[in-house]
C-alpha cells in the first residue's frame, strides 16, 4: 500500500556510484539502504564490470586470434581420441609443431566437444571411489574488484568430505607463489597421495617440481577430471558478490 501512494524516488548518475563504494567501505550499509535492494548494488557493480571492460576492449581495436577452423577442431578431435592420456598443453605444443598458430585455451574448448569413449570416465570414477580419502585438487578462480581490477583465489579441496583444506587470494599468481600455497596447505606429512590440478600456464613447471617434492603424484590433467574443484569454482563465483 506505501509503494502504491509513495512514488519512488528516481537515482541520478551520482547516486549508483556512490552505493557502489559505500557497499565496499561502509560495513553498515544495508541496514541504511531504503532507496534500492542490497542485490540492486551487487547487478549494478556487475554491469559496470562487463561496461568498462567492453570499453577497454573497443578502444584497444581488435584483439585476439582468428577463430580456429573445423580442421583445426577434427585434428584435436583425433589427436584426443589416439592420446587419451594427452591434456590441452599436450595437443597445444602438438599442434604449433604442425604448424597451427592456435591457443591452448582454444584446444581445451574444443576437447570439450569432443565425443567421448565411456571407458575412461568410468575407470576414473572408480578410482576417484577407491582413492578419495587420499585425493585432492586445486584450482582457481576470479573476482572483479571495484576499481574493474581482478583478484585471483587458489583454494585446496579435498575429495573425502569435499573440505576446503586451504585458500588465499592474490593479484599475482606466480608459480612461486602458487609453490609457498602448496606447503601452507600441506606442512609436515599431511600432503595427501594424489593432487589433481589442471594445465594452467600459471602453474608453469615450479608447481608440478614442488608437487612432486612433497612425495604426491600428479594426476593426468583433463578439465573434466577436475570435476569437484570447478564445481566448487563455479559454486564460489555465483554465491560470492563482486
Amino acid at each position: 500500500m506505501l509503494k502504491g501512494r509513495t512514488p519512488r524516488p528516481s537515482l541520478g548518475n551520482f547516486d549508483r556510484p556512490f552505493w557502489i563504494v559505500a557497499r565496499r567501505v561502509w560495513s553498515g550499509w544495508k541496514q541504511s539502504l531504503i532507496l534500492v535492494s542490497p542485490e540492486t548494488v551487487v547487478r549494478w557493480h556487475r554491469a559496470g564490470f562487463r561496461l568498462y571492460w567492453k570499453l577497454v576492449s573497443r578502444a584497444s581495436g581488435p584483439m585476439g586470434r582468428r577463430p580456429a577452423s573445423q580442421e583445426v577442431g577434427d585434428l584435436i578431435y583425433r589427436m584426443a581420441a589416439d592420446n587419451p592420456s594427452w591434456g590441452a598443453p599436450r595437443i597445444h605444443d602438438e599442434l604449433l609443431m604442425l604448424g597451427f598458430e592456435v591457443s591452448e585455451r582454444t584446444v581445451s574448448r574444443w576437447m570439450k566437444r569432443a565425443p567421448r569413449n565411456p571407458e575412461p570416465a568410468k575407470r576414473w570414477l572408480a578410482f576417484l571411489r577407491n582413492h578419495r580419502e587420499a585425493i585432492a585438487a586445486m584450482d582457481f578462480f576470479t573476482v572483479p574488484t571495484i576499481t574493474f581490477g581482478v583478484l585471483y583465489c587458489l583454494f585446496v579441496i579435498g575429495h573425502d568430505r569435499r573440505r576446503i583444506l586451504h585458500f588465499n587470494v592474490t593479484k599475482h599468481p606466480a608459480s612461486r607463489w602458487i609453490v609457498q600455497q602448496l606447503r601452507e596447505a600441506f606442512p609436515f606429512d599431511a600432503a595427501p597421495r594424489f593432487l589433481i590440478f589442471d594445465g594452467d600456464s600459471k602453474y608453469g613447471a615450479e608447481v608440478p617440481a614442488a608437487v612432486r617434492s612433497l612425495t604426491i603424484d600428479h594426476s593426468p590433467t583433463n578439465l573434466d577430471r577436475l570435476s569437484l574443484a570447478e564445481r566448487r569454482s563455479r559454486a564460489l563465483d555465483r554465491e560470492l558478490p563482486t
